[in-house]
């Protein structure tokens, strides 16, 4: 199994696919966020400045992200694959991915867009309900998936919650910058013959089947 990357706008259901490829395979999928939410409760130099940039809500240096990254994919279980989640970002990033690989002795691997419109990509977001009693995920902007009581659970009857960033115009934000970094990111990957693009509008196990289709190609 080679190595994934998945990019993928807000909403796209990377999270979602990123899980279901981890388990089928049995590869571990990587987040950079969460290594560095890990990283962050060393009792180190390095724990306290990634702690104080997320808590500031400032970005984290290049370099120590990448020192993460290598830290973790030098573990025996990145050497039959894994999944990437959240980086590379930008062109700067794939380029030192590429050399942490170089370093590594591993491959690229296989990079997979899931593509999906503003329109749509919007409405699962902003729509987005969830349930915090039982977890179940409701839409207010899909009449197949809008809960039989405005604001209820169908299934334990609790008062549904919306993510207080779930709004236009925080959405129209986070999308805009997936184009403006994106876009360069596809080309620089589509130069290397190593991307894939997957129309993610469909349902989860249709986007899967098409990704398993390209992995075992």
């Amino acid at each position: 199994m080679k190595s994934i990357i998945f990019i993928a706008p807000p909403a796209a259901g990377k999270g979602t696919q990123s899980s279901m490829v981890a388990k089928k395979y049995n590869i571990p999928h990587i987040s950079t966020g969460d290594l560095l939410r890990e990283a962050a409760k060393e009792k180190s130099e390095r724990g306290e400045y990634i702690s104080n940039q997320m808590q500031t809500g400032g970005l984290v240096r290049d370099d120590v992200t990448t020192e993460l990254l290598i830290e973790r994919l030098q573990k025996d279980d990145c050497n039959n694959g894994y999944i990437l989640d959240g980086f590379p970002r930008n062109v700067e990033q794939a380029k030192i991915y590429d050399d942490i690989l170089a370093k590594l002795n591993k491959d690229l691997g296989i990079v997979i867009l899931l593509d999906l419109d503003f329109d749509t990509a919007m409405k699962r977001s902003v729509g987005r309900l969830n349930c915090p009693k039982c977890g179940k995920i409701y839409n207010s902007m899909y009449d197949n998936m809008k809960p039989q009581v405005e604001g209820i659970c169908d299934d334990c009857h609790s008062i549904l919650s919306q993510r207080a960033d779930d709004t236009y115009e925080t959405f129209k934000k986070r999308y805009q910058t997936y184009l403006d970094l994106t876009i360069p990111l596809l080309d620089f990957y589509e130069s290397k013959g190593n991307l894939y693009r997957v129309d993610s509008s469909k349902d989860k196990d249709k986007v899967f089947k098409t990704i398993v289709e390209i992995l075992e190609k």
